[in-house]
């Protein structure tokens, strides 16, 4: 059995609220726990983008200063982050169009991640003055390394589907028509195989993946002080009005 898990959020790109975030947290490990299921995939509803990112109009009020951010980012969305990562079945990510941020992050915990030319790659955060979570970058750096994480953090630029491919993000890219076919004939031939094995498979991977040491308390409250600085209100300011920001490193 292969079970599908959309993003949905058509008006704002998919953009993931706090809700959807607690939402995919759940969907993952009911679907973690489930024995008769042989793969999942990940979407996102429609076909003009994956996930364009965290849902910034909720900025304002469910992550303003650093308590809350610590709680957005080390609760929501790492919790759904985890339950992706962790999910005991294979996962394939399909993208249609921008696959941003933390939407870009979700496809990084995804086992495969299967693409069509219109897929938009990137995490564009330095644009809104505040930095990419630790429990994130867990997500993307294992997969890109440290050069091309660094590009794609300290350049904030959005790459297509060619270049993402190219840098090692993408497991294949195929033309937009193709993209449903392809996506589940590959999930069709993970569940056609045996299923202890696949789940051992990404078991194996895991512990031989290295692991970082934990993080300490001043390393996350670092993580947090941007909330603090002019910068990152300067950014959100410019993101709202539509205007370039003129950060002043401060």
């Amino acid at each position: 059995m292969i079970a599908t898990v959309a993003i949905s959020n058509p008006e704002k790109l998919n953009a993931l609220t706090v809700s959807m975030w607690q939402a995919l947290a759940r969907a993952m490990a009911a679907l973690s726990a489930d024995e008769a299921l042989r793969c999942v995939v990940l979407r996102g509803a429609g076909i003009e983008a994956f996930a364009a990112g965290a849902d910034i109009a909720e900025f304002a009020t469910a992550r303003d200063n650093a308590e809350q951010g610590r709680r957005y980012h080390r609760e929501y969305v790492h919790g759904a982050l985890k339950a992706v990562g962790e999910c005991r079945h294979p996962t394939v990510a399909m993208i249609h169009g921008p696959c941003a941020g933390g939407g870009l992050e979700i496809a990084c915990m995804c086992d495969l991640r299967i693409a069509g030319e219109s897929g938009r790659f990137g995490v564009p955060i330095n644009r809104l003055g505040f930095p990419i979570a630790y429990d994130e970058l867990a997500a993307v750096l294992p997969l890109t390394g440290r050069a091309v994480a660094l590009e794609i953090l300290v350049e904030g630029r959005m790459w297509e589907a060619k270049e993402a491919f190219e840098k090692g993000l993408l497991t294949r890219v195929v033309p937009d028509a193709r993209l449903e076919e392809e996506a589940y004939a590959c999930a069709r031939r993970i569940a056609d195989g045996a299923p202890l094995a696949n789940r051992w498979h990404k078991r194996f991977v895991r512990r031989l993946a290295p692991q970082p040491a934990p993080l300490t308390e001043a390393e996350i409250d670092e993580n947090f002080a941007y909330f603090a600085t002019e910068d990152y209100r300067i950014g959100m300011e410019a993101f709202a009005k539509k205007q370039k920001p003129r950060f002043k490193g401060r």
